[in-house]
Protein backbone atom coordinates (compact mmCIF):
# COMPACT_ATOMS: atom_id res chain seq x y z
CA UNK A 1 0.00 0.00 0.00
CA UNK A 2 1.33 3.44 -0.95
CA UNK A 3 2.34 5.98 1.67
CA UNK A 4 -0.32 8.49 2.67
CA UNK A 5 0.35 12.18 3.24
CA UNK A 6 -1.51 15.02 4.90
CA UNK A 7 -0.59 17.26 1.97
CA UNK A 8 0.70 16.58 -1.52
CA UNK A 9 1.78 19.59 -3.56
CA UNK A 10 2.10 19.22 -7.33
CA UNK A 11 4.62 21.80 -8.49
CA UNK A 12 7.75 23.16 -6.85
CA UNK A 13 7.60 26.79 -7.99
CA UNK A 14 6.99 29.81 -5.73
CA UNK A 15 3.44 28.81 -4.85
CA UNK A 16 4.21 25.12 -4.47
CA UNK A 17 7.47 25.05 -2.55
CA UNK A 18 6.26 27.75 -0.15
CA UNK A 19 3.00 25.85 0.45
CA UNK A 20 4.97 22.68 1.14
CA UNK A 21 7.35 24.34 3.59
CA UNK A 22 4.55 26.15 5.45
CA UNK A 23 2.45 22.97 5.66
CA UNK A 24 5.41 21.09 7.11
CA UNK A 25 6.06 23.90 9.60
CA UNK A 26 2.46 23.45 10.76
CA UNK A 27 3.08 19.78 11.51
CA UNK A 28 1.56 18.26 8.39
CA UNK A 29 3.21 15.32 6.65
CA UNK A 30 3.99 16.87 3.28
CA UNK A 31 5.33 15.85 -0.11
CA UNK A 32 6.07 18.05 -3.11
CA UNK A 33 6.18 16.66 -6.65
CA UNK A 34 8.40 18.51 -9.13
CA UNK A 35 9.64 17.24 -12.49
CA UNK A 36 11.94 20.06 -13.63
CA UNK A 37 15.41 19.13 -14.82
CA UNK A 38 17.76 22.11 -14.93
CA UNK A 39 20.30 22.97 -17.65
CA UNK A 40 22.93 21.01 -15.72
CA UNK A 41 20.76 17.90 -16.14
CA UNK A 42 19.77 17.65 -12.48
CA UNK A 43 16.37 17.84 -10.73
CA UNK A 44 15.59 21.38 -9.56
CA UNK A 45 13.02 23.12 -7.42
CA UNK A 46 11.92 26.75 -7.83
CA UNK A 47 9.75 26.52 -10.93
CA UNK A 48 9.84 29.03 -13.74
CA UNK A 49 10.55 31.94 -11.40
CA UNK A 50 13.88 30.77 -10.02
CA UNK A 51 15.06 28.75 -13.01
CA UNK A 52 14.02 30.61 -16.17
CA UNK A 53 12.02 33.65 -15.05
CA UNK A 54 12.17 36.21 -12.27
CA UNK A 55 15.63 35.48 -10.89
CA UNK A 56 17.73 34.90 -14.03
CA UNK A 57 16.10 37.85 -15.79
CA UNK A 58 16.89 40.16 -12.86
CA UNK A 59 20.47 38.92 -12.83
CA UNK A 60 20.84 39.87 -16.50
CA UNK A 61 19.00 43.15 -15.97
CA UNK A 62 21.42 44.13 -13.22
CA UNK A 63 24.50 43.02 -15.17
CA UNK A 64 23.39 44.78 -18.33
CA UNK A 65 22.66 48.01 -16.44
CA UNK A 66 26.13 47.95 -14.87
CA UNK A 67 27.62 47.58 -18.35
CA UNK A 68 25.50 50.47 -19.61
CA UNK A 69 26.64 52.68 -16.73
CA UNK A 70 30.32 51.88 -17.27
CA UNK A 71 30.01 52.46 -21.00
CA UNK A 72 27.70 55.46 -21.10
CA UNK A 73 26.60 56.63 -17.67
CA UNK A 74 29.59 57.45 -15.49
CA UNK A 75 31.10 60.48 -17.23
CA UNK A 76 28.61 62.80 -15.50
CA UNK A 77 30.05 61.55 -12.20
CA UNK A 78 33.55 62.47 -13.28
CA UNK A 79 34.47 58.85 -13.98
CA UNK A 80 35.90 58.16 -17.41
CA UNK A 81 36.40 54.56 -18.50
CA UNK A 82 38.66 54.17 -21.52
CA UNK A 83 37.00 50.96 -22.68
CA UNK A 84 34.52 48.42 -21.42
CA UNK A 85 34.77 44.85 -22.67
CA UNK A 86 31.59 42.81 -22.72
CA UNK A 87 31.81 39.11 -21.83
CA UNK A 88 28.34 37.64 -22.37
CA UNK A 89 29.32 34.04 -21.42
CA UNK A 90 30.69 35.32 -18.09
CA UNK A 91 27.49 37.28 -17.55
CA UNK A 92 25.48 34.14 -18.24
CA UNK A 93 27.68 32.12 -15.89
CA UNK A 94 27.02 34.58 -13.08
CA UNK A 95 23.30 34.29 -13.71
CA UNK A 96 23.47 30.48 -13.65
CA UNK A 97 25.44 30.52 -10.39
CA UNK A 98 22.76 32.63 -8.71
CA UNK A 99 20.03 30.29 -9.96
CA UNK A 100 21.84 27.21 -8.63
CA UNK A 101 22.42 28.86 -5.26
CA UNK A 102 18.75 29.70 -4.82
CA UNK A 103 17.28 26.46 -6.14
CA UNK A 104 19.75 24.50 -4.03
CA UNK A 105 18.65 26.57 -1.07
CA UNK A 106 15.07 25.38 -1.51
CA UNK A 107 16.23 21.77 -1.50
CA UNK A 108 18.01 22.46 1.80
CA UNK A 109 14.87 24.06 3.22
CA UNK A 110 12.86 20.98 2.23
CA UNK A 111 15.34 18.82 4.09
CA UNK A 112 15.33 21.07 7.15
CA UNK A 113 11.52 21.11 7.29
CA UNK A 114 11.16 17.38 6.47
CA UNK A 115 9.31 17.93 3.21
CA UNK A 116 9.54 14.88 0.94
CA UNK A 117 10.68 15.91 -2.53
CA UNK A 118 9.28 13.50 -5.11
CA UNK A 119 11.21 14.01 -8.34
CA UNK A 120 8.88 13.41 -11.25
CA UNK A 121 5.43 14.38 -12.53
CA UNK A 122 2.10 14.35 -10.75
CA UNK A 123 -1.49 13.98 -11.92
CA UNK A 124 -4.62 14.50 -9.82
CA UNK A 125 -6.96 11.50 -9.96
CA UNK A 126 -10.46 11.06 -8.57
CA UNK A 127 -10.84 10.90 -4.80
CA UNK A 128 -7.81 13.11 -4.01
CA UNK A 129 -5.44 10.43 -5.24
CA UNK A 130 -2.30 11.45 -7.09
CA UNK A 131 -0.48 9.52 -9.78
CA UNK A 132 3.22 10.04 -9.32
CA UNK A 133 5.57 9.12 -12.14
CA UNK A 134 9.21 9.34 -11.07
CA UNK A 135 11.87 10.71 -13.40
CA UNK A 136 13.18 7.16 -13.42
CA UNK A 137 10.77 4.39 -12.47
CA UNK A 138 7.23 3.14 -12.63
CA UNK A 139 4.17 5.24 -11.86
CA UNK A 140 2.55 4.81 -8.47
CA UNK A 141 -0.61 6.08 -6.82
CA UNK A 142 -0.33 8.25 -3.72
CA UNK A 143 -3.04 9.29 -1.28
CA UNK A 144 -3.45 12.54 0.58
CA UNK A 145 -5.95 14.28 2.82
CA UNK A 146 -5.27 17.46 0.85
CA UNK A 147 -3.79 18.21 -2.56
CA UNK A 148 -2.42 21.58 -3.69
CA UNK A 149 -2.11 22.14 -7.45
CA UNK A 150 0.76 24.54 -8.20
CA UNK A 151 1.98 23.60 -11.68
CA UNK A 152 2.44 27.22 -12.80
CA UNK A 153 2.33 28.50 -16.35
CA UNK A 154 4.17 28.37 -19.69
CA UNK A 155 4.76 30.98 -22.39
CA UNK A 156 2.00 31.51 -24.92
CA UNK A 157 2.96 30.51 -28.45
CA UNK A 158 1.42 32.15 -31.50
CA UNK A 159 0.90 30.40 -34.86
CA UNK A 160 2.37 33.29 -36.87
CA UNK A 161 5.73 33.03 -35.08
CA UNK A 162 6.53 29.39 -34.41
CA UNK A 163 9.49 28.83 -32.08
CA UNK A 164 12.58 27.11 -33.42
CA UNK A 165 14.61 27.59 -30.18
CA UNK A 166 17.38 29.25 -32.16
CA UNK A 167 16.34 32.32 -34.14
CA UNK A 168 12.77 32.50 -32.78
CA UNK A 169 12.63 31.96 -29.02
CA UNK A 170 10.38 32.51 -26.03
CA UNK A 171 11.40 34.15 -22.77
CA UNK A 172 13.41 31.09 -21.71
CA UNK A 173 15.49 31.13 -24.87
CA UNK A 174 16.01 34.88 -24.61
CA UNK A 175 17.82 34.34 -21.31
CA UNK A 176 20.40 32.09 -22.94
CA UNK A 177 21.86 34.17 -25.77
CA UNK A 178 25.65 33.83 -25.79
CA UNK A 179 26.18 36.88 -27.98
CA UNK A 180 24.37 40.17 -28.47
CA UNK A 181 22.12 40.21 -31.54
CA UNK A 182 22.79 43.14 -33.84
CA UNK A 183 19.07 43.56 -34.41
CA UNK A 184 16.51 42.05 -32.06
CA UNK A 185 12.76 41.84 -32.50
CA UNK A 186 10.38 41.44 -29.58
CA UNK A 187 6.71 40.56 -30.01
CA UNK A 188 4.87 41.96 -27.00
CA UNK A 189 5.40 45.17 -25.02
CA UNK A 190 4.34 43.70 -21.70
CA UNK A 191 6.47 43.11 -18.63
CA UNK A 192 8.52 40.27 -20.13
CA UNK A 193 9.05 41.94 -23.49
CA UNK A 194 10.16 45.23 -21.95
CA UNK A 195 12.54 43.60 -19.48
CA UNK A 196 14.20 41.28 -22.01
CA UNK A 197 14.29 44.02 -24.63
CA UNK A 198 16.00 46.29 -22.11
CA UNK A 199 18.67 43.69 -21.32
CA UNK A 200 19.83 43.30 -24.90
CA UNK A 201 19.38 46.97 -25.82
CA UNK A 202 21.75 47.96 -23.00
CA UNK A 203 24.30 45.47 -24.30
CA UNK A 204 24.21 47.00 -27.78
CA UNK A 205 21.36 45.44 -29.74
CA UNK A 206 19.03 47.49 -31.91
CA UNK A 207 15.66 46.53 -30.42
CA UNK A 208 12.24 46.86 -32.03
CA UNK A 209 9.21 45.92 -29.93
CA UNK A 210 6.00 45.10 -31.80
CA UNK A 211 2.80 45.39 -29.75
CA UNK A 212 -0.64 44.67 -31.22
CA UNK A 213 -2.46 46.82 -28.64
CA UNK A 214 -2.75 50.53 -29.41
CA UNK A 215 -2.15 51.62 -25.80
CA UNK A 216 1.18 51.20 -24.01
CA UNK A 217 0.92 49.14 -20.79
CA UNK A 218 -2.89 49.42 -20.59
CA UNK A 219 -3.01 47.97 -17.06
CA UNK A 220 -0.73 50.75 -15.76
CA UNK A 221 -1.90 54.26 -14.84
CA UNK A 222 -1.64 56.04 -18.17
CA UNK A 223 0.14 59.15 -16.86
CA UNK A 224 2.87 56.82 -15.62
CA UNK A 225 2.82 54.67 -18.78
CA UNK A 226 3.22 57.63 -21.13
CA UNK A 227 6.17 58.97 -19.16
CA UNK A 228 7.78 55.53 -19.19
CA UNK A 229 7.27 55.12 -22.93
CA UNK A 230 9.10 58.38 -23.62
CA UNK A 231 11.99 57.36 -21.39
CA UNK A 232 12.31 53.92 -22.97
CA UNK A 233 12.39 55.50 -26.42
CA UNK A 234 15.36 57.63 -25.31
CA UNK A 235 17.04 54.43 -24.12
CA UNK A 236 16.78 52.94 -27.61
CA UNK A 237 13.67 50.77 -27.36
CA UNK A 238 11.72 51.28 -30.59
CA UNK A 239 8.20 50.46 -29.35
CA UNK A 240 5.65 50.23 -32.14
CA UNK A 241 2.06 50.11 -30.90
CA UNK A 242 -0.86 48.80 -32.93
CA UNK A 243 1.59 46.54 -34.77
CA UNK A 244 0.01 43.13 -35.37
CA UNK A 245 2.49 40.48 -36.47
CA UNK A 246 1.21 38.45 -39.43
CA UNK A 247 4.16 36.17 -40.06
CA UNK A 248 7.71 35.24 -39.11
CA UNK A 249 10.02 33.11 -41.24
CA UNK A 250 13.61 32.08 -40.68
CA UNK A 251 15.74 32.55 -43.75
CA UNK A 252 19.35 31.64 -43.19
CA UNK A 253 20.62 33.56 -40.17
CA UNK A 254 17.77 36.05 -40.08
CA UNK A 255 14.10 36.16 -39.14
CA UNK A 256 11.84 37.98 -41.57
CA UNK A 257 8.85 39.40 -39.70
CA UNK A 258 5.80 40.89 -41.38
CA UNK A 259 3.34 43.06 -39.49
CA UNK A 260 0.54 45.48 -40.14
CA UNK A 261 -0.42 48.74 -38.47
CA UNK A 262 -2.56 51.78 -39.24
CA UNK A 263 -0.21 52.85 -42.03
CA UNK A 264 -0.20 49.51 -43.84
CA UNK A 265 1.93 46.38 -44.18
CA UNK A 266 5.61 46.27 -43.16
CA UNK A 267 8.52 43.86 -42.91
CA UNK A 268 11.58 43.82 -40.67
CA UNK A 269 14.62 41.53 -40.68
CA UNK A 270 16.06 40.49 -37.31
CA UNK A 271 18.96 38.38 -36.09
CA UNK A 272 16.77 37.02 -33.29
CA UNK A 273 13.08 37.25 -32.44
CA UNK A 274 11.62 36.95 -28.93
CA UNK A 275 7.96 35.97 -28.59
CA UNK A 276 6.72 37.47 -25.31
CA UNK A 277 2.95 37.66 -25.58
CA UNK A 278 2.05 36.33 -22.15
CA UNK A 279 1.70 33.07 -20.26
CA UNK A 280 -1.01 30.44 -19.89
CA UNK A 281 -1.85 27.92 -17.14
CA UNK A 282 0.13 24.70 -17.36
CA UNK A 283 -2.50 21.99 -17.01
CA UNK A 284 -1.26 19.46 -19.56
CA UNK A 285 -1.18 16.05 -17.86
CA UNK A 286 -2.13 17.59 -14.52
CA UNK A 287 -5.75 16.46 -14.25
CA UNK A 288 -7.43 13.15 -15.02
CA UNK A 289 -10.84 13.47 -16.73
CA UNK A 290 -12.58 12.24 -13.56
CA UNK A 291 -10.65 14.49 -11.16
CA UNK A 292 -13.70 16.74 -10.71
CA UNK A 293 -11.75 19.96 -11.26
CA UNK A 294 -13.51 22.78 -13.13
CA UNK A 295 -11.70 24.96 -15.64
CA UNK A 296 -12.98 28.34 -16.80
CA UNK A 297 -13.12 29.59 -20.40
CA UNK A 298 -9.43 30.61 -20.27
CA UNK A 299 -8.31 27.21 -18.88
CA UNK A 300 -7.71 28.56 -15.38
CA UNK A 301 -8.72 26.27 -12.53
CA UNK A 302 -11.80 27.65 -10.83
CA UNK A 303 -11.23 28.48 -7.14
CA UNK A 304 -12.88 30.61 -4.45
CA UNK A 305 -11.16 33.36 -2.48
CA UNK A 306 -9.30 30.78 -0.38
CA UNK A 307 -8.12 28.89 -3.47
CA UNK A 308 -10.46 25.95 -2.86
CA UNK A 309 -11.49 24.09 -6.01
CA UNK A 310 -14.85 22.38 -6.53
CA UNK A 311 -13.34 19.21 -5.04
CA UNK A 312 -13.19 19.26 -1.22
CA UNK A 313 -9.61 19.04 -0.03
CA UNK A 314 -8.13 20.10 -3.37
CA UNK A 315 -6.67 23.59 -3.78
CA UNK A 316 -4.98 25.45 -6.63
CA UNK A 317 -2.65 28.43 -6.44
CA UNK A 318 -0.48 30.75 -8.50
CA UNK A 319 -0.59 30.97 -12.26
CA UNK A 320 -3.11 28.12 -12.45
CA UNK A 321 -5.84 30.38 -11.07
CA UNK A 322 -7.42 33.81 -11.63
CA UNK A 323 -5.46 36.98 -11.09
CA UNK A 324 -2.08 38.26 -12.26
CA UNK A 325 0.72 35.79 -13.01
CA UNK A 326 3.01 37.03 -10.26
CA UNK A 327 5.38 35.00 -8.11
CA UNK A 328 4.54 37.01 -4.98
CA UNK A 329 0.82 36.34 -5.49
CA UNK A 330 1.59 32.62 -5.75
CA UNK A 331 3.71 32.74 -2.61
CA UNK A 332 0.98 34.35 -0.52
CA UNK A 333 -1.63 31.93 -1.87
CA UNK A 334 0.65 29.00 -1.01
CA UNK A 335 1.02 30.22 2.57
CA UNK A 336 -2.72 30.88 2.85
CA UNK A 337 -3.71 27.42 1.63
CA UNK A 338 -1.27 25.65 3.94
CA UNK A 339 -2.64 27.58 6.90
CA UNK A 340 -6.26 26.98 5.86
CA UNK A 341 -5.55 23.24 5.70
CA UNK A 342 -4.04 23.42 9.20
CA UNK A 343 -7.21 25.07 10.48
CA UNK A 344 -5.98 28.63 10.71
CA UNK A 345 -8.03 31.62 9.56
CA UNK A 346 -6.16 33.57 6.94
CA UNK A 347 -6.78 35.41 3.70
CA UNK A 348 -4.91 37.10 0.85
CA UNK A 349 -5.89 40.72 0.23
CA UNK A 350 -6.02 40.72 -3.55
CA UNK A 351 -6.61 44.49 -3.64
CA UNK A 352 -3.06 45.24 -2.50
CA UNK A 353 -0.92 42.98 -4.66
CA UNK A 354 1.76 45.20 -6.25
CA UNK A 355 2.89 44.95 -9.86
CA UNK A 356 6.42 45.71 -11.02
CA UNK A 357 8.23 46.11 -14.34
CA UNK A 358 11.98 45.83 -13.71
CA UNK A 359 13.11 48.20 -16.40
CA UNK A 360 15.33 51.13 -15.51
CA UNK A 361 13.75 53.18 -14.13
CA UNK A 362 11.32 50.67 -12.67
CA UNK A 363 7.54 50.85 -12.91
CA UNK A 364 5.55 49.76 -9.86
CA UNK A 365 1.97 50.13 -8.76
CA UNK A 366 -0.62 48.95 -6.29
CA UNK A 367 -4.37 49.53 -6.22
CA UNK A 368 -6.50 51.37 -8.72
CA UNK A 369 -5.37 53.59 -11.58
CA UNK A 370 -6.82 57.04 -12.13
CA UNK A 371 -8.63 55.68 -15.20
CA UNK A 372 -10.35 52.98 -13.13
CA UNK A 373 -11.45 55.43 -10.45
CA UNK A 374 -12.65 57.97 -13.00
CA UNK A 375 -14.79 55.30 -14.70
CA UNK A 376 -16.48 54.50 -11.37
CA UNK A 377 -17.75 58.08 -11.11
CA UNK A 378 -16.66 58.45 -7.50
CA UNK A 379 -14.93 61.72 -6.54
CA UNK A 380 -11.19 61.41 -6.22
CA UNK A 381 -8.00 63.46 -6.03
CA UNK A 382 -4.45 62.86 -7.16
CA UNK A 383 -1.00 64.00 -6.15
CA UNK A 384 1.92 63.83 -8.58
CA UNK A 385 5.56 64.72 -7.87
CA UNK A 386 8.52 64.16 -10.23
CA UNK A 387 11.77 62.59 -9.05
CA UNK A 388 13.49 65.60 -10.62
CA UNK A 389 12.36 67.54 -7.50
CA UNK A 390 14.07 65.06 -5.17
CA UNK A 391 17.59 65.74 -3.95
CA UNK A 392 18.51 62.08 -3.46
CA UNK A 393 17.37 61.18 -6.98
CA UNK A 394 19.37 64.03 -8.50
CA UNK A 395 22.47 63.14 -6.48
CA UNK A 396 22.19 59.58 -7.75
CA UNK A 397 21.69 60.72 -11.34
CA UNK A 398 18.14 59.30 -11.39
CA UNK A 399 15.83 62.26 -12.16
CA UNK A 400 13.41 60.47 -14.51
CA UNK A 401 9.91 59.49 -13.48
CA UNK A 402 7.29 60.41 -10.92
CA UNK A 403 5.19 59.27 -7.95
CA UNK A 404 1.41 59.45 -8.13
CA UNK A 405 -1.27 58.88 -5.49
CA UNK A 406 -4.94 58.28 -6.28
CA UNK A 407 -7.15 59.05 -3.27
CA UNK A 408 -10.85 58.80 -2.44
CA UNK A 409 -11.96 62.41 -1.96
CA UNK A 410 -14.77 61.48 0.44
CA UNK A 411 -12.95 59.13 2.78
CA UNK A 412 -9.35 60.28 2.16
CA UNK A 413 -8.37 56.60 1.80
CA UNK A 414 -5.50 55.68 -0.51
CA UNK A 415 -6.88 53.95 -3.60
CA UNK A 416 -3.65 53.54 -5.52
CA UNK A 417 0.05 54.36 -5.63
CA UNK A 418 1.83 54.47 -8.99
CA UNK A 419 5.57 55.00 -9.45
CA UNK A 420 7.93 55.28 -12.38
CA UNK A 421 11.41 55.91 -11.11
CA UNK A 422 14.42 54.65 -9.16
CA UNK A 423 13.73 51.75 -6.77
CA UNK A 424 10.01 51.88 -7.54
CA UNK A 425 9.69 48.21 -6.57
CA UNK A 426 10.80 49.09 -3.04
CA UNK A 427 8.98 52.42 -2.71
CA UNK A 428 5.61 50.99 -3.75
CA UNK A 429 5.54 48.93 -0.55
CA UNK A 430 4.65 52.14 1.29
CA UNK A 431 1.39 52.12 -0.64
CA UNK A 432 0.87 48.42 0.07
CA UNK A 433 1.21 48.99 3.82
CA UNK A 434 -1.00 52.08 3.74
CA UNK A 435 -3.78 50.32 1.86
CA UNK A 436 -3.53 47.11 3.92
CA UNK A 437 -4.10 49.07 7.11
CA UNK A 438 -6.68 51.47 5.67
CA UNK A 439 -4.50 54.55 6.03
CA UNK A 440 -5.72 57.93 4.89
CA UNK A 441 -3.56 60.20 2.79
CA UNK A 442 -3.34 62.47 5.84
CA UNK A 443 -1.66 59.64 7.73
CA UNK A 444 1.05 59.58 5.08
CA UNK A 445 1.30 63.36 5.06
CA UNK A 446 2.01 63.35 8.80
CA UNK A 447 4.75 60.71 8.62
CA UNK A 448 8.34 61.95 8.93
CA UNK A 449 10.60 60.82 6.07
CA UNK A 450 14.39 60.67 6.22
CA UNK A 451 16.30 63.32 4.30
CA UNK A 452 17.67 62.99 1.75
CA UNK A 453 15.86 59.89 0.51
CA UNK A 454 13.81 58.70 -2.45
CA UNK A 455 10.94 58.13 -0.02
CA UNK A 456 10.58 61.89 0.27
CA UNK A 457 9.04 61.86 -3.20
CA UNK A 458 6.32 59.53 -1.93
CA UNK A 459 5.74 61.88 1.01
CA UNK A 460 5.62 64.91 -1.30
CA UNK A 461 3.12 63.17 -3.59
CA UNK A 462 0.92 62.53 -0.55
CA UNK A 463 1.13 66.23 0.33
CA UNK A 464 0.41 67.18 -3.28
CA UNK A 465 -3.05 65.58 -3.14
CA UNK A 466 -4.08 68.48 -0.87
CA UNK A 467 -1.85 71.18 -2.44
CA UNK A 468 0.60 71.03 0.44
CA UNK A 469 3.69 69.98 -1.52
CA UNK A 470 6.72 72.12 -0.69
CA UNK A 471 9.21 71.30 -3.42
CA UNK A 472 7.02 71.69 -6.51
CA UNK A 473 4.87 74.57 -7.69
CA UNK A 474 1.18 73.60 -7.52
CA UNK A 475 -1.85 75.30 -8.96
CA UNK A 476 -5.03 74.53 -7.08
CA UNK A 477 -7.70 72.81 -9.12
CA UNK A 478 -10.78 74.79 -10.00
CA UNK A 479 -13.85 73.60 -8.11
Amino acid sequence: MSEKYDVIVIGGGPGGYVAAIRAAQLGLKTACIEKRINKQGKPALGGTCLNVGCIPSKALLDSSWKYHEVKDGLSDHGINVASAKLDVPAMQARKDKIVLQLTGGIASLFQANKVTWLQGSGKLLAGKKVEFKPVDGEAQTLEAENVILAAGSVPVNIPVAQLDEDRIVDSTGALEFTEVPKKLGVIGAGVIGLELGSVWARLGAEVIVLEAVEKFLPAVDQQIAKDAQKTFAKQGLDIRLGARVTGAEVKGKHVHVSYTDSSGDHEEKFDRLIVAVGRRPYTEGLLSPDSGITLDERSFIYVNNQCRTDVPGVYAVGDLVRGPALAHKAIEEGVMVAEVIAGEHTQVNYDVIPGVVYTHPEIAWVGKTEEEVKTSGEPYKTGVVPFAANGRALAAGEPAGMVKFVVDEKTDRVLGLHIFGPQASELVQQGVVAMEFGATIEDLQLMVTGHPSLSETVHEAALATDYKAIHIAQRRRKK
